[in-house]
C-alpha cells in the first residue's frame, strides 16, 4: 500500500506515515518497492513471524512462571498466607464473654 493511501486513512500527515513505516522496515516488519514515484509497503511475513515468536516466548514465560507460582501455593496447603490477609476477621476464641 502507498504512503498517500494509508495517509487517507489515519487522522496522521503523510510525513508521520513515512516516518512509522521507515521504522518498521528498520525492524524488519515491512518491505517497501518502488512503483513509479511511489514507494509501496507490505507486510514482511518473515519479520512478523520473527515478532509473533518473540511474543509467543514473552507470554509461555509469563504464565509458566504464574503457573510455577500456583503451583508454590498450592502445594503450600492451607497454612500459606496471603501477604495482604485474607479480607476476614478473626474468629475470637469460643467461650469468651464480653
Amino acid at each position: 500500500m502507498a504512503v498517500s493511501e494509508l495517509a487517507s486513512m489515519l487522522p496522521v500527515s503523510r510525513p508521520a506515515v513515512s516516518q512509522h513505516l521507515r521504522v518498521l522496515k528498520d525492524a524488519g516488519l515491512v518491505m517497501d518497492s518502488k512503483a513509479g514515484t511511489w514507494r509501496v509497503y507490505r507486510l514482511d511475513p518473515e519479520g512478523v513471524a520473527r515478532l509473533r515468536a518473540h511474543f509467543d516466548r514473552v507470554w509461555e514465560r509469563a504464565l509458566g512462571s504464574f503457573e510455577t507460582a500456583i503451583e508454590t501455593r498450592r502445594k503450600g496447603g492451607s497454612d500459606a498466607k496471603d501477604s495482604r490477609g485474607s479480607g476476614r476477621a478473626k474468629e475470637r476464641p469460643s467461650g469468651r464473654t464480653h
